[in-house]
């Protein structure tokens, strides 16, 4: 089904993906917020830039954006898959807690903030270009990665990375020197093993955006876990 959305204001945009049950193409977006919000086992693909909030509370829809995103893609996402081919705004990944957000460029501020993971749930964030301050803050469980594949010399990640992080697991390309983490974190080299780990997640971002995963893992990794003995942990229930 095709939408154009030009003319539609965010409720009556989101009432029409709604009352349909076929896979939807949005065309003419322009800034509705609450696209795809709770939206289960259907497709939908966004022609334009999607305001705030989009796939909020996703049960298992795939979206596509061919360009760039705002705030808070993902917020408390479950499951499914969030594809965008430009970058996003501040807090992609907000508090998810399953399901996929691949982004090919750059996302803001607080990416990541607030994931966690539960039994089979295991949420994944990747950031093909770099992570603005306060990524990862406070996250408890589940996987992000930051590629820098921006070749402009700026930091892979802003300020205050992996602030009060306490559960889950972080990939940032390259040795990652000059960064100053927080003391509740380690940080080391990807070792074989991890790299392993990671390939089949770069392979699958890699088909998505037309990248060479050879390339792009032909590099130093930095893995960032929380320290066991961090303080954080023992005031939150995680898996």
């Amino acid at each position: 089904m095709h939408i154009d959305a030009s003319k539609l204001e965010f409720g009556e945009l989101n009432e029409i993906i709604r009352n349909t049950e076929a896979d939807v193409e949005i065309t003419g977006c322009m800034g509705q917020r609450f696209i795809a919000a709770g939206l289960s086992d259907r497709k939908i693909s966004i022609e334009g830039v999607p305001g705030n909030a989009l796939g909020a509370y996703l049960n298992g829809a795939k979206i596509t954006v061919g360009g760039n995103a705002q705030d808070a893609v993902g917020d408390t996402m479950n499951e499914g898959g969030i594809y965008i081919r430009g970058s996003v705004g501040d807090a992609a990944g907000y508090a998810m807690r399953g399901g996929e957000i691949f982004v090919r460029g750059n996302a803001g501020y607080r990416a990541g903030i607030h994931m966690k993971a539960y039994k089979e749930k295991h949420p994944t964030l990747v950031i093909g270009g770099r992570a603005g301050s306060f990524l990862g803050e406070y996250q408890a469980g589940g996987t992000i990665v930051v590629l820098g594949l921006n070749e402009d010399g700026k930091s892979i990640v802003g300020n205050f990375p992996c602030t009060g992080m306490h559960g889950g697991k972080m990939f940032l390309r390259g040795s990652c020197e000059g960064i100053a983490f927080p003391k509740q974190v380690t940080t080391h080299l990807a070792d074989e093993a991890e790299k392993a780990e990671l390939r089949p997640l770069a392979e699958r971002f890699c088909a998505m955006f037309d990248l060479d995963t050879d390339e792009i893992m032909n590099e130093d990794f930095t893995v960032v876990l929380p320290d066991t003995k961090n303080p954080f942990k023992q005031m939150y229930v995680t898996n």
